[in-house]
């Protein structure tokens, strides 16, 4: 069934849920179409049973719709999304008064595998910083943009939405810092250090001015017709990076995120800090990156030591 032949209260609700999550909780576009995508799944299955309005939502009815996403050969940690999305929008619907009753309060759903993200060897990293280095020598804009963006990505483990965010003004170049906006519009400050500051500066003398126009803005990375550089360019910028590297399997910039906190806690750096470097609501979100550094230093046993 599309999302076309829902019932009008169903299809209503949705549309309201939606709204609630850009204006109230200040989701974004992507966030939001991923939430809605979900809900319309689940409604959809509803409408399959009969079900015209969110009252007529059960339990059952949410495991059913689960249970049919599991046949479909869904991942667990697909279906731990849904199962939280579906939890989100019947509790927002109690709190809206569409429903007198919660239905998902029992609902559980499979937990997510525990992946280990990719991550980059330091050699691999001054590597990287050394190629970019190496080809903003001449002075090309795009080349002077790429080492400041891959030097940034590295320094502070910001996302690529972030990255591509940032205005000139979100620097501070004397205190090296740098004024991150981040998931849910929370805003958080995050140091960066001498390489990355260096990078940027360069950018910012000889290479953004090269390609700024009326229209550039406050963008601090530009593209080359001058607007604000897109997530997409950021990603293509970083995957040819990697793939010049050869000798790892990471592919975009969340490489970088991953690797920048692994090598904090490699270092020594407090769990806490580093999810506040992060941007992370939820310590166990950066407690991943605590199983990376284990795995590594598992794996540097086994290579080194004569009895592993």
């Amino acid at each position: 069934m599309s999302t076309q032949d829902l019932p009008a209260a169903l299809d209503g609700a949705a549309a309201r849920f939606g709204r609630y999550l850009e204006a109230e909780r200040g989701r974004s576009a992507h966030t939001v179409r991923a939430y809605l995508s979900d809900v319309e799944s689940l409604l959809a299955h509803a409408a399959t049973e009969g079900i015209q309005d969110l009252a007529g939502l059960e339990l059952g009815t949410l495991r059913r719709w689960l249970g049919a996403q599991s046949e479909s050969g869904k991942s667990r940690a697909t279906l731990a999304r849904r199962a939280a999305t579906a939890r989100a929008f019947t509790a927002w619907a109690v709190r809206e008064e569409l429903i007198d009753a919660d239905p998902a309060l029992r609902l559980k759903a499979p937990k997510r595998e525990k992946s280990l993200p990719g991550v980059l060897h330091q050699q691999q990293v001054q590597r990287l910083v050394d190629d970019a280095e190496a080809a903003s020598a001449e002075g090309e804009p795009l080349a002077l943009r790429n080492r400041a963006m891959l030097e940034l990505l590295y320094a502070t483990g910001v996302r690529v939405g972030e990255l591509a965010g940032m205005d000139v003004d979100d620097l501070d170049p004397d205190r090296r810092t740098l004024r991150v906006l981040g998931k849910g519009n929370k805003e958080r400050t995050v140091p960066y250090g001498l390489p990355a500051a260096l990078a940027v500066d360069d950018w910012l003398r000889r290479g953004r001015p090269a390609l700024a126009t009326g229209s550039s803005g406050p963008a601090l990375f530009l593209g080359a017709r001058g607007g604000r550089v897109d997530q997409r360019q950021v990603r293509s910028v970083v995957k040819d990076m990697l793939e010049r590297l050869g000798d790892t399997a990471a592919t975009g910039p969340h490489a970088l995120r991953h690797s920048a906190a692994t090598h904090l806690l490699d270092g020594g750096a407090d769990l806490r800090a580093v999810q506040e470097i992060l941007g992370h609501s939820s310590l166990a979100t950066t407690q991943i990156y605590t199983h990376v550094s284990v795995e590594r230093l598992r794996q540097s046993y086994q290579q080194a030591h004569p009895r592993a």
